[in-house]
């Protein structure tokens, strides 16, 4: 008698991409009855965080969960990545980030200089967000039951004005990348693996704070995304679904380091999908996309910004970029990160 094979978590499901997506839409959400709170955004939006309507403001609050090896890496460390992550998830939505939680889950025999190192680390990123780290929670799991350690953490945020979500996007729209894309998960697979580039590759993780500001002084901003798992690839094949729409990019314009394109050549990774943890992407109206990329490129984080591209209504649902041989190329969806456990 056939036995029924039975489904389980694979990698993939949590790298951002197609994976991901199935298993959130098709096994979590249909099982959660109340999914936001009064007329805020929600577990349906899928965006950044969510919002609780509160006396004429927003706040925003959003969670994350850190797993990335090696837990120190060159240009940061999971204590870097987990509050830049978390804070920029609240930027994203267009929020003031005032704090955090965080919940460490220790391994049995983990280093105490390794933990105070990555408190240290958790500690200068929240004072150069500019937020608070009001609460937390210490677990520890048996040796050999968890890899060293795991941190969980959440942002919150107020949005005095009006809330960015994903469904900002319209028609017309410019697209802005803030810097290179794909420093963080090479940077990463370098040092995981040992490899060499003659030069150092650094992870790009930063809070954004400054950079968004900037962004959001000009005004005409629609949309803005982080675009961690998955890339730019994942990013923006969001909403390019979510919305509709198509998304028109310039290969040309894409700014990528020299050491990114050719790990990612050798490794036979596409750099648009590689993870970026100091990165955003803003839609923002024609009109004012100039202005805002000048004010992004004065920001610390943002001095490589590029406009890569446009949104148009034609070919909805679809990413699509224009090499630089003068042809197209579909940039599809990631059916997950091609570089496992990097955020």
């Amino acid at each position: 008698m056939a036995t029924e094979l039975q489904e389980v978590i694979e990698l993939a499901h949590g790298a951002g991409g197609t994976a991901m997506g199935k298993l959130i839409k098709e096994v979590i959400l249909p099982l959660i009855d109340r999914r936001r709170v009064g007329g805020g955004i929600g577990l349906d939006e899928l965006d950044d965080g969510a919002t609780i309507p509160l006396g004429g403001y927003n706040i925003v609050v959003t969670t994350d969960g850190h797993t990335v090896d090696p837990i120190f890496f060159p240009g940061g460390d999971l204590g870097r990545l987990a509050i830049s992550g978390t804070v920029n998830d609240v930027l994203m939505m267009g929020a003031d980030p005032i704090a955090v939680t965080c919940s460490m889950i220790l391994e049995e025999g983990f280093p105490i200089a390794d933990l105070k190192r990555i408190v240290r680390s958790i500690s200068d990123t929240c004072n150069e967000a500019g937020v608070a780290l009001i609460a937390g929670d210490t677990k520890v799991m048996p040796k050999g039951h968890l890899d060293k350690i795991v941190l969980a953490t959440t942002g919150i945020g107020i949005a005095k004005g009006k809330v960015i979500c994903d469904s900002g996007i319209q028609v017309g729209d410019k697209v802005i990348v803030t810097g290179t894309v794909g420093d963080h998960g090479i940077a990463l697979l370098a040092a995981r693996e040992g490899i060499s580039f003659g030069t150092q590759l650094e992870s790009d993780v930063a809070p954004l704070n400054e950079t968004i500001k900037a962004a959001l002084s000009v005004g005409g901003v629609t949309a803005m995304k982080d675009p961690t798992r998955g890339g730019l690839a994942a990013a923006l094949n969001d909403w390019a679904k979510k919305n509709g729409v198509s998304i028109w990019i310039k290969e040309e314009d894409i700014p990528i380091r020299e050491e990114v394109v050719a790990a990612s050549e050798m490794l036979g990774i596409d750099p648009l999908e590689v993870t970026c943890e100091g990165k955003a992407i803003i839609a923002v109206r024609p009109e004012r996309a100039e202005e805002v990329l000048e004010k992004v490129k004065a920001t610390k984080y943002g001095r490589n910004a590029s406009i890569i591209g446009e949104v148009r209504k034609e070919r909805p649902g679809y990413v699509i970029m224009e090499t630089v041989v003068g042809g197209k190329r579909i940039i599809e969806e990631p059916y997950g990160e091609p570089i496992p456990r990097v955020c």
